[in-house]
């Protein structure tokens, strides 16, 4: 029996080597930007927004009247993992796990004929993520009707994450593109633990690490805040959409790309390059 179980585990292993990880997330992407139309792009990216916005919802209500610094950041970071494991499982699209599926994909192929349809994919994971953010944040505000607590630690956290406003000028915007670049690093990070194990708790005890300490350490990430934006902004509380793209949702965006590119997929792709035994020059798609 002991041998039985041995046999089996090694044909299912229960987590995918690093070096293989880059390779399937390329052969993902690369499926996505070539199959996917338009509307089913909209359509997961609307699905994903949504997701990550109830997560935002989650948060605030797991955290709202806690006193405990620690304790309120643990809460508020179990909260948002639910709605990225969302996204993991049910396969929509997310600006986040794009922005390391796409570099993994021009990195390991040869994607000239893919070049508009990576940009279409990415543009419209963003453009999507927005619009299920603001459509799910305001179901959520004509149809629920929460404490005060709740509505004070909102308005709480949208504040730090508007706080480059206040420093203005390149140097604020520098700050946001540069905590993107942090938040994507953490968050692509997810995404490549969540295609490394292969059970449901495999994937998400990395994921819910990963996101909690992204959360807790208020990184900015664009679709992340687009959740906490979506939820606040009917209130009348929020610092109003312009102000959202240009000192946050934008700046945070732009680091999120290079996060994920020069964080994750690149370094990744260099250092596992040779383990996973590929000869040199790129494969066709």
């Amino acid at each position: 029996m002991t041998r039985l179980l041995a046999v089996n585990a090694a044909r299912d292993p229960i987590y995918l080597p690093p070096e293989q990880v880059l390779r399937e997330m390329a052969e993902f992407g690369s499926g996505r930007a070539r199959t996917l139309t338009t509307s089913r792009v909209l359509v997961l990216s609307v699905l994903a927004g949504g997701f990550i916005t109830v997560a935002a919802l989650f948060a605030i209500l797991l955290a709202a009247g806690q006193e405990n610094e620690g304790l309120r950041r643990l809460l508020e970071g179990f909260g948002f993992s639910a709605g990225f494991f969302f996204v993991i499982l049910s396969g929509a699209v997310l600006f986040t796990e794009i922005n390391v599926e796409m570099p993994a994909v021009i990195l390991e192929y040869e994607v000239r004929e893919l070049v508009v349809r990576i940009a279409r994919l990415w543009l419209l994971a963003w453009l999507g993520n927005a619009f299920g953010a603001w459509l799910v944040g305001w179901a959520v505000h004509v149809s629920q009707h929460y404490s005060g607590e709740v509505q004070d630690l909102l308005v709480d956290v949208v504040a730090t994450k508007m706080q480059y406003r206040d420093i203005g000028g390149v140097g604020g915007w520098f700050q946001v593109v540069i905590s993107g670049m942090l938040g994507n690093w953490l968050v692509g990070m997810a995404a490549f633990f969540a295609v490394m194990g292969r059970t449901i708790i495999g994937k998400y005890i990395p994921v819910f690490l990963a996101v909690t300490l992204f959360v807790a350490a208020n990184f900015q990430h664009s679709p992340a805040n687009m959740g906490f934006f979506g939820l606040i902004m009917p209130t009348g509380d929020g610092p109003g959409w312009g102000s959202a793209f240009t000192w946050n949702l934008l700046p945070a965006g732009i680091g999120n790309i290079a996060g994920g590119a020069l964080l994750v997929a690149l370094p990744l792709h260099f250092a596992l390059d040779r383990v996973r035994g590929r000869t040199a020059g790129s494969a066709d798609v």
